[in-house]
């Protein structure tokens, strides 16, 4: 029962990331899912985490990883992406959406 409770207040967090997110960047979303719909639930909030030009030190605790946990989780993110090693995530989606 405790993990159910802990699973709904994540989803309703989430929930209300994702709406307070969208009012900021309306289109931002919209336009990755659509290019990158193979793009997972964790994948996308990693983007939104990344356009607020969070750091890698910032958004670790986020996901509950260590830094080098999110390290592959953007590795991961990258080669889902289809894009260069060389490219900055961060910039990529400040970009992304201008």
């Amino acid at each position: 029962m405790h993990l159910i409770n802990e699973n709904i207040t994540a989803q309703e967090d989430w929930q209300l990331f994702e709406s307070s997110f969208h009012d900021v960047h309306e289109s931002f979303m919209k336009k990755l899912k659509q290019k990158y719909p193979n793009l997972t639930r964790d994948d996308l909030v990693l983007a939104a985490y990344l356009k607020m030009n969070l750091s890698t030190k910032e958004i670790a605790p986020l996901f509950n990883l260590s830094i080098r946990g999110l390290e592959n989780k953007r590795y991961r993110l990258r080669k889902k992406m289809g894009l260069d090693f060389e490219i900055n995530l961060s910039d990529f989606f400040q970009k992304f959406d201008a």
